[in-house]
């Protein structure tokens, strides 16, 4: 199969590597100059569309969320393109936590109590104390502020007002208490298959303090195969069952960001994509060839059984600019020789590259907030977790810093 690849983050770099090593793949083409980029994957430009039909691709895989609330893959099935993601309406799943709020209650789902406002008004109606307040539209991980107080909610909620421009709206949501987790399913617009549970950590310092982020870390699996299978059965099939009857099937990847609470799992929020940086130990970790899992969701033929997973664990120790969230790192020269920037199949130990660009005259540079991914297996968490921030170490920039708790 000829594949392109759509995007050039840490998410990105960790999908083309697995896809890279499947025994089926012909030809793997990119539209991202990520230097960690497989040696023979094809850069192509322009727009996607045209370069998928030109190339003669077999599938498309969609790693941001950007293109799919844009409607990329309606433009290839009407091209005739088989394409790994959700349709521009099944992605409101994301791409608006309003519509996806009104979809959970319409379908009767565990997700905790929120009001939809508009104006700064409204949100001082809706606050009476700790609370979460959200951005509507998509915000890059970093549109969610969790309020310990009413007065730091309402200055949340102007400040997100302000940055969400003309028709910007809010969710002022329920706080709830429990550890939180992420579980992720494989969808062809049927079934939904589960991936291993993941944790992300979204705050930008040790002990889970400072700002939120796009994510800092993760480790997988985070959770038994018993939780796992009632989050299939309570939230992600009833999910694909509710999306197939209001006739926008879902296929892709369904993303449940969960708390677990007294009441049970409650859905704080879904992606219709891989998460970042989940995706990094969920390759890791995963024990079968990816591609045609992929494009089975894509032409709704997934298999009706378990994934196979190796043994062990896997961890995702982010490297970010230490002003991050921010400001990202300056424009800078980075050697990777040495490095495991393409690792073997079957390697459990890698970096994957999120702001590390090829340059137009040779060498890497670095920049951008989130730049490097140190990801590694272990037979146990406690050796993946010293694996991983060994190798942080190892590809330490000045400018970069890192979370060392993180699935400690």
């Amino acid at each position: 199969m000829r594949v392109l690849l759509i995007g050039g983050g840490g998410r990105e770099h960790a999908l083309a590597w697995r896809l890279s090593t499947s025994p089926a793949i012909r030809q793997l083409l990119v539209d991202s100059d990520n230097a960690g980029f497989p040696e023979g994957a094809v850069r192509v430009g322009g727009d996607p569309v045209e370069a998928a039909t030109r190339a003669g691709v077999d599938l498309v895989v969609i790693g941001p969320e950007a293109p799919l609330a844009a409607g990329l893959v309606d433009r290839l099935q009407a091209a005739g393109v088989p394409a790994f993601g959700p349709t521009r309406a099944a992605a409101r799943l994301e791409s608006s936590k309003a519509w996806c709020k009104a979809f959970l209650e319409r379908h009767h789902l565990p997700t905790p109590r929120a009001a939809l406002v508009d104006d700064l008004a409204g949100a001082a109606r809706a606050i009476h104390g700790p609370c979460v307040v959200k951005a509507d539209g998509l915000a890059a991980g970093k549109g969610v502020v969790v309020a310990d107080s009413a007065d730091e909610a309402l200055a949340a909620a102007e400040v997100l007002l302000a940055g969400g421009g003309p028709g910007a709206r809010l969710l002022i949501e329920e706080r709830l208490e429990g550890p939180e987790l992420s579980v992720l399913a494989l969808c062809d617009g049927e079934r939904a298959v589960p991936l291993l549970a993941c944790r992300d950590h979204k705050r930008r310092f040790d002990g889970d303090l400072g700002p939120n982020t796009g994510g800092m870390g993760a480790i997988c699996p985070a959770a038994p195969a018993a939780l796992v299978e009632e989050v299939r059965a309570r939230v992600l099939q009833p999910t694909v069952d509710g999306m197939a009857a209001e006739g926008t099937p879902f296929r892709g990847v369904l993303y449940a960001g969960l708390m677990l609470t007294a009441r049970g799992p409650q859905v704080l929020e879904f992606n219709a994509r891989f998460g970042d940086p989940e995706c990094q130990p969920l390759m890791m970790m995963l024990d079968e060839d990816l591609l045609p899992l992929l494009h089975a969701a894509a032409v709704g033929r997934l298999p009706d059984r378990a994934l196979r997973w190796r043994d062990g664990a896997a961890a995702c120790v982010v490297l970010a600019a230490d002003a991050y969230p921010a400001a990202g790192l300056p424009e800078t020269p980075v050697d990777l020789d040495g490095l495991p920037v393409r690792p073997p199949a079957g390697a459990d130990l890698a970096l994957f590259l999120a702001g590390v660009r090829q340059g137009a005259e040779g060498g890497a540079r670095a920049s951008g907030g989130r730049v490097m991914g140190a990801t590694a297996w272990g037979p146990d968490l406690g050796a993946a977790r010293a694996r991983a921030l060994q190798l942080a170490r190892e590809a330490q920039l000045p400018g970069l810093s890192w979370r060392t708790d993180i699935g400690a």
